[in-house]
């Protein structure tokens, strides 16, 4: 495992750890970043707009199209840190 990897999921840890909820544009962030970092490219179809969460889940990801997964894994490693005021 690489040293990206351990930190990436150490981010994963430690942002269950903050004592306060993240705004909905961090969540958004943390969501499509983390799925950037583990799964690449968004697929599939978006959701209707009558499931607004998921709609808007499927469009921060689809946002970073193109992002590498090291490249989205250091993004949220960084936005964990700066959440956790490191």
């Amino acid at each position: 495992m690489s040293d990206l990897d351990a930190a990436f999921q150490q981010a994963q840890v430690d942002v269950k750890t903050l004592t306060s909820k993240p705004s909905n544009d961090d969540l958004l962030r943390l969501y499509s970043l983390f799925k950037q970092g583990t799964k690449g490219d968004v697929d599939g179809k978006r959701p209707g707009r009558l499931d607004m969460v998921n709609r808007a889940k499927y469009d921060a990801w689809a946002k970073l199209e193109g992002t590498s997964q090291d490249s989205a894994k250091q993004s949220y490693i960084d936005l964990v840190t700066g959440l956790l005021g490191k």
